[in-house]
């Protein structure tokens, strides 16, 4: 079946939003001036390739490709604030991101882990049949507590209120273009501040995905159950950015509907109401990356 996805996504930054589509992308930020400034540039191949046919494969790879882009749309936004021109790409890309990572894994994934062992060794030491699958349970609920509480604590930050807004915009405008609306600050304010394809969602899917997959292994010694977690990582997120490809083609079926409300809930930690000047800078985002696009042979 053709995939009926509208491509284009985004991701908040430091007093802006950025904007992707198929072919380009677009980052527009407000500077301390007031002004909006803004920066396009054609996307790698990689978006266009064949590689985008293939399930799973394409997820793990583009995914991959998403962190670097944000990245650079976040040094972007922290140089247009600063006023220096510091450029993250090749080796120091690369080694950002890969610190960026092991900081998550440790945090998102050892830790947990480290949670659901003990809890699998106290279980078997007192007999219980299947710990195994009580230390997986436990895993994944600590994961997702942990999750959730890192997200509702940095949204306390002043800086950090002020990104979920822009990420408020950026769904609102989304959301409006999607739905045929006219983009004017007016008119998107109106719209839903959710939306199905959000990067929250991924988070969230990986977790309860996780713990299906890792119940499956059975029981593990500690340093396999470790490895594991890190190898099955790529697995993991074919398969969630897949399940949300298909969430977001079937939105009109019913059980999909029940299906994302738990992704629909958690994005009221990551997102905020913006205010219209916001809405105006994703709106200039969008329309940048629109028009790169069309310049993009």
């Amino acid at each position: 079946m053709e995939d009926r996805i509208i491509t284009y996504g985004g991701q908040a930054v430091i007093e802006g939003v950025m904007m992707r589509g198929q072919k380009a992308f677009a980052v527009a930020m407000r500077a301390p001036d007031g002004n909006i400034v803004v920066h396009t540039e054609p996307l790698a191949s990689i978006y266009s390739s064949k590689i985008t046919k293939f399930p799973f494969l394409r997820g793990v790879i583009l995914l991959w490709d998403a962190l670097g882009l944000g990245m650079r749309a976040l040094t972007l936004s922290a140089n247009t604030q600063t006023g220096e021109d510091e450029k993250l790409e090749g080796p120091a890309l690369y080694l950002t991101l890969a610190v960026s990572l092991s900081f998550g894994i440790g945090l998102f994934f050892l830790l947990p882990t480290s949670v659901g062992g003990g809890v699998e060794y106290w279980l078997t030491q007192s007999g219980l049949n299947y710990a195994y699958w009580f230390g997986n349970l436990a895993e994944g609920v600590f994961q997702l507590l942990l999750l959730i509480g890192y997200i509702w604590a940095i949204g306390f930050m002043p800086d950090i209120k002020r990104v979920f807004q822009y990420h408020g915009a950026e769904h609102k405008t989304i959301n409006a273009f999607e739905a045929g609306a006219e983009l004017t600050p007016e008119s998107v304010e109106k719209f839903p501040i959710e939306h199905p394809r959000c990067g929250t969602a991924f988070l969230l899917t990986l977790v309860l995905f996780s713990i299906i997959l890792f119940s499956l292994l059975g029981p593990l010694p500690f340093y396999l159950r470790i490895i594991s977690r890190i190898l099955f990582i790529p697995v993991l997120a074919g398969i969630a950015v897949e399940y949300i490809r298909w969430t977001a083609n079937n939105l009109n079926n019913p059980i999909v509907k029940l299906l994302i409300k738990p992704n629909l809930a958690l994005q009221l930690l990551t997102t905020r109401p913006p205010d219209r000047e916001m809405l105006a800078v994703a709106i200039e985002s969008f329309q940048s990356m629109r028009k790169a696009e069309a310049e993009v042979k």
